[in-house]
């Protein structure tokens, strides 16, 4: 391990400690000994087929893009898995720098361009959003078990216009919301798909008002999202990968149902909703990162547990840290591997990358 690796390694274990450490002052009482009995006792094999799952999904992931490609070339699923790979070891090391590695790796290896990978990659997003938002709606609103959590149980209720809510009935408006959300990104992407140069020109017409600037700029993106669009040539690919899609964010929940099953104290009390609830949670706080490791999710993951199912502190940050470690970092030795074997360095790929993308916008 050469010395920028061993100091991106100090970095990531400073800060990750750092954030367990604002998260005990604001508790006040923390039992060390208790955090220490937790994470030794937990279930190795759980914690190795929670990975497995993770490494599963990255391959659901290629052959989706695989599909993707379908209009532009005929790819073997096997030739992706290591760019997705990769692009995804950037993500957890580098943070949203590395965001773009994973479609420039695929447009260098493949001989395509990156605009068309970038629409790729939009399109993967748009899959990836609407899916979730589906599975989170549905558990919150078919699975009354949820109901009965600590912390929604006889909550108190809040004044929203003019109805009271309780905790659990806000999650309800939350999830008929991101349903209502998915419908109209749909709709938007029909409109979209039909008459691309169109909707980007009115983009431009109604926001360039506001700022010239911004109106180029949700031009050129809505032209960028219609050549995405393009990659979806039938009914079956749509099928296909909305298949696709809700089966990763299934996976990603069985992930923290294994993980937090790995714990005797926390098992008996997580269903699969649960898992799924809990999942949600660290995707919304995920929405806000610091630079190489992220926060927000682990912290929302952490309080969740606390807040919501009212989890020991001790055990709650130990399952919040192993969640942050089998889900979004054990991603990392292979993709590094994988990285030698393709004779690329991430961090030029991160500077490649981000000048390939400026150029695409540019044409765009």
């Amino acid at each position: 391990m050469n010395k920028r690796k061993i100091l991106l390694t100090a970095l990531v274990v400073i800060v990750l400690g750092a954030l367990v450490y604002l998260q005990v002052r604001t508790w006040r009482k923390f039992d060390w000994q208790s955090f220490k009995a937790e994470t030794e006792d937990v279930n190795v094999g759980l914690i190795a087929l929670g990975v497995g799952i993770i490494y599963f999904d990255y391959y659901l992931r290629a052959l989706r893009w695989k599909i993707l490609l379908r209009p532009v070339c005929d790819v073997k699923t096997s030739r992706l898995i290591a760019p997705t790979m990769i692009g995804f070891t950037a993500l957890a090391l580098l943070g949203r720098p590395g965001e773009f590695i994973r479609p420039f790796l695929i447009a260098r290896k493949e001989n395509l361009t990156m605009s068309s990978q970038l629409a790729v990659w939009v399109v993967e997003r748009l899959f990836d959003v609407g899916a979730f938002a589906v599975i989170m709606a549905i558990n919150v609103l078919i699975s009354p078990g949820l109901r009965d959590l600590p912390g929604f149980a006889g909550g108190v209720k809040r004044k929203i216009g003019m109805f009271h809510l309780s905790s659990f009935q806000l999650f309800e408006v939350f999830a008929f919301g991101l349903l209502l959300a998915v419908l109209v990104g749909a709709l938007f992407a029909i409109l979209i798909r039909r008459n691309p140069e169109g909707t980007a020109r009115l983009m431009e017409r109604i926001f360039g008002k506001i700022s010239p600037r911004l109106g180029k700029g949700l031009s050129h993106r809505v032209h960028t999202f219609g050549q995405g669009l393009d990659t979806i040539h039938d009914f079956s690919s749509f099928l296909q990968i909305s298949g696709l899609s809700v089966a990763l964010w299934l996976l990603i929940g069985a992930t923290y149902y294994c993980v937090t099953h790995a714990y005797g104290d926390m098992g008996p009390h997580m269903t699969l909703s649960s898992a799924l609830l809990l999942t949600g949670a660290s995707v919304a706080g995920g929405t806000l990162q610091l630079p190489v490791v992220g926060g927000g999710s682990q912290l929302a993951t952490i309080g969740t547990m606390v807040g919501v199912f009212q989890f020991p502190k001790e055990l709650a940050i130990s399952c919040g840290m192993m969640l942050w470690l089998v889900t979004f970092m054990s991603v990392i030795p292979l993709g590094l591997i994988l990285a030698h074997f393709e004779h690329v360095s991430l961090r030029k790929l991160r500077d490649e990358s981000h000048v390939e993308e400026e150029k695409a916008l540019e044409e765009g």
